[in-house]
């Protein structure tokens, strides 16, 4: 009697995880848009009652930004993340809603600005795309990333008219009429090449080889040249007087040190360089002693007043309420002094409230926890470190600048990545998120053929017991 064999049409599945990953991402965007449109019409409803004539070609806008990004990832990194990219359109849109109505408050002209940036921004990351198609790539440039990074910490201190001093701070360079701070890639770099070294190093750092009498230690010579590197890149973020970059310096160093080793001792050992580091700079930097004066009493008038933006930020936080004053009905627009940077979580918290600005906390902490899954699922040391380090970056920007704008830290002077104006900044943090996008690929795609492998056993096991062999 024969027997009766059920197979399928096909001996291979193919593969539709990557996209069923892209399905989500693109439902994703196109419900970003739809926030953002909707933030920006009642917005314009707030200051004009009146519906805004350009929403439909805003619309088209946002979407062909948001196809162009959506495109590559088909293209370049068909397995990766679907969330990341999507958290990054919304952030950024929201953040040009509000500093469209910034502008409407003051009569100024960042937010075109801020639409030609987000553009510049999306090619970075398909140029990104394009050009690392691995991330093993990157591990073997590891010193002529070192270069280049300390090239672009140096560029700032160049004479005028090269370099040029804002508010301060001396991280920006003029080439005729554009300003950009190298500052930002530089940090990418630097990320990358920490990440390279603690890879090459981690057993030395790890496993105490070093003998002294009858004990073992760990053998502080793999130490040496990432902290002259560390070292370098403070003290010339100290010569620019930016104690934000100096403090997200250290935290990548440490961090990175950190999961690289798994060793509460350097953990430690970061918090006393971090008090030491801390005294030194609040008692010989005026820069970063006028800010430390501010948080501990930002109502003490000093020369320039500079409590004035913490003290009407505070104002706007909490005339907003839970569900916020209503977008374009705010003040703090008009109160707070350059507010489309630093304190433009301000603005957000007084016009949508506890609610918007938790929406935007949200938003960073999914941005966060999607780089630390990608790190998870990372196929290297390296990748995994880099992607850690990528996602520090994110996560600790916001911290710091939104504990800032609500007292839990003093003022850094860092941006919100992705909301606040700065074209230097958001190209920056679109070519990071490419590169996470790079790292999720190459885990997604060995996972899928994993699960690839694994159907084609299971289906094999199956024939078998039908034929009754």
């Amino acid at each position: 009697m024969p027997v009766l064999t059920l197979r399928s049409s096909t001996t291979k599945r193919p593969h539709r995880a990557f996209k069923a990953r892209r399905r989500t991402e693109l439902g994703l965007l196109v419900a970003a848009a739809i926030i953002v449109i909707a933030t920006y019409t009642l917005m314009i409803l707030g200051n004009t009652a009146k519906v805004p004539t350009d929403v439909v070609p805003l619309m088209v806008v946002m979407l062909l930004l948001g196809g162009v990004a959506h495109i590559a990832n088909r293209i370049f990194v068909p397995s990766a993340h679907p969330v990341i990219l999507p958290i990054a359109f919304l952030l950024n849109g929201i953040g040009y809603v509000m500093i469209f109505r910034i502008d409407l408050g003051l009569n100024k002209s960042f937010a075109p600005l801020q639409a030609a940036w987000t553009a510049g921004g999306v090619a970075a990351y398909v140029v990104t795309l394009a050009i690392v198609r691995r991330s093993r790539d990157l591990d073997r440039y590891r010193y002529l990333l070192l270069a280049l990074g300390v090239l672009l910490l140096l560029l700032p201190l160049a004479p005028h008219p090269l370099g040029a001093t804002i508010n301060g701070a001396r991280l920006w360079v003029k080439v005729g009429q554009f300003e950009f701070q190298p500052v930002e890639l530089a940090k990418i770099v630097l990320v990358i090449f920490f990440a390279s070294y603690f890879a090459d190093k981690r057993e030395l750092l790890t496993i105490p080889t070093a003998r002294f009498g009858n004990r073992l230690f760990l053998d502080p010579r793999p130490l040496v040249p990432i902290l002259l590197a560390w070292a370098f890149a403070i003290g010339v973020m100290s010569l620019e007087h930016d104690i934000g970059f100096s403090a997200m310096l250290f935290t990548l160093f440490i961090g990175l040190l950190w999961v690289t080793t798994g060793r509460t001792g350097y953990l430690v050992l970061g918090v006393v360089l971090f008090a030491v580091g801390a005294y030194l700079a609040n008692r010989y930097f005026y820069q970063t002693h006028i800010r430390v004066e501010t948080w501990l009493d930002p109502w003490k008038i000093l020369p320039q007043d500079p409590g004035r933006q913490l003290r009407e930020a505070w104002y706007a936080l909490g005339s907003g309420g839970i569900g916020g004053s209503g977008l374009g009905l705010g003040f703090g627009a008009y109160q707070i002094p350059v507010p489309q940077t630093d304190f433009i979580f301000a603005i957000i918290g007084e016009e949508m409230g506890l609610l918007g600005s938790t929406m935007v906390v949200v938003a960073f902490l999914l941005l966060v926890g999607a780089g630390l899954r990608i790190a998870q699922a990372a196929r290297s040391e390296f990748a995994k470190l880099t992607a850690v380090g990528l996602t520090m970056i994110i996560g600790f920007q916001a911290f710091f600048i939104i504990g800032g704008v609500v007292r839990i830290l003093p003022l850094t002077g860092i941006t919100l990545p992705f909301v606040a104006y700065g074209g230097s900044a958001l190209i920056a943090n679109y070519i990071l998120i490419a590169l996470l996008m790079r790292i999720s690929d190459e885990g997604g795609a060995a996972a899928d053929a994993a699960d690839q492998a694994e159907w084609e056993k299971s289906e094999e096991r199956r024939e078998r017991l039908l034929s009754g062999g």
